[in-house]
């Protein structure tokens, strides 16, 4: 594992940049309604001009979006980067890309489609935030807002509660991220590896069988081999027709992962419903199967 570099703690008055990496920004009202909840912390906030960019469902061409990243990571006065949105084009901006040049590690904060960038990141050996990007922030909880600016101001973690499968406790280094993108980066120079980490997943609107189709593969592959736990968070509109026999997406997380030999936990609250709870990238904690708790393992 490569050393994870913590970026300096973020306080009031620093300067963040806001961009969008990924899908073509929609949510324009919450966009609004977040960047009012940064700048009532204190924060100063400077937005890409090419934030509300189209290009067909992408938020701009790939130079567009490449450019966007590329300045707020160079910027010596940018103490983080807030992402507008998910949706997809994270991947096609990393052909080609690499972290260098950026002076002092800034902090990288998104979730979606955002986990091909933070997975990147990771894989240079800096960490990141898996949570609530632009679009969503204002639709979370007082307790997930303070959640984020109490890990971004002071590296403080509450632990998460969820559902134990069993397989006692373990240590490793937590990767978040969405099942979808993070199953797209099997075989690809993004894929951190795996060796040690507890993995955190969620997804949202897809069907059982492409859940069990992606899983699948995680396993044909040999990455859920590495992995010494698995966090998982919600699996949101996942239902499949009514009309159509199926299983459950409950029926087939147990199906794909309950047999693995490694501590489970479901039901934690991160994932595209509220509460998204932040999740540090790169850092060590503790998963336990029994108890359903995942907490930092080396609290400040």
């Amino acid at each position: 594992m490569p050393a994870k570099i913590l970026p300096p703690p973020l306080k009031p008055g620093d300067l963040l940049r806001v961009i969008a990496p990924s899908g073509a920004l929609r949510e324009f009202e919450a966009f609004e309604r977040s960047l009012e909840i940064w700048r009532s912390r204190g924060y100063q906030l400077q937005v890409s001009p090419q934030v509300d960019d189209k290009w067909g469902y992408l938020a701009g061409t790939d130079e567009t979006r490449r450019h966007q990243l590329a300045a707020a990571w160079q910027d010596p006065d940018c103490r983080g980067i807030l992402c507008a949105r998910g949706g997809f084009g994270s991947t096609r901006i990393l052909e080609n890309w690499n972290w260098s040049n950026s002076g002092l590690p800034k902090w990288l904060i998104g979730f979606s489609d955002i986990t091909a960038l933070l997975w990147s990141l990771y894989t240079a050996g800096i960490s990141g935030v898996h949570g609530p990007v632009m679009t969503t922030l204002p639709d979370e909880t007082d307790c997930s807002i303070e959640r984020l600016f109490d890990w971004l101001e002071s590296s403080s973690f509450t632990p998460l509660k969820g559902c134990g499968w069993g397989g006692g406790v373990v240590t490793g280094t937590l990767l978040p991220g969405n099942l979808t993108v993070a199953t797209h980066l099997l075989g690809t120079p993004i894929l951190p590896n795996l060796n040690g980490v507890i993995l955190a997943l969620e997804d949202v609107t897809e069907a059982p069988y492409r859940i069990d189709r992606m899983l699948t593969q995680w396993r044909l592959s040999g990455a859920l081999s590495q992995v010494c736990g698995i966090a998982l968070g919600g699996f949101t509109r996942c239902e499949a027709p009514p009309t159509i026999s199926s299983f459950s997406v409950e029926e087939v997380l147990r199906d794909r992962l309950g047999d693995l030999g490694i501590p489970v936990v479901s039901d934690l609250p991160f994932g595209h419903d509220s509460p998204n709870a932040a999740l540090p990238v790169g850092v060590e904690v503790t998963l336990d199967g029994d108890a359903g708790i995942l907490a930092i393992a080396h609290p400040h």
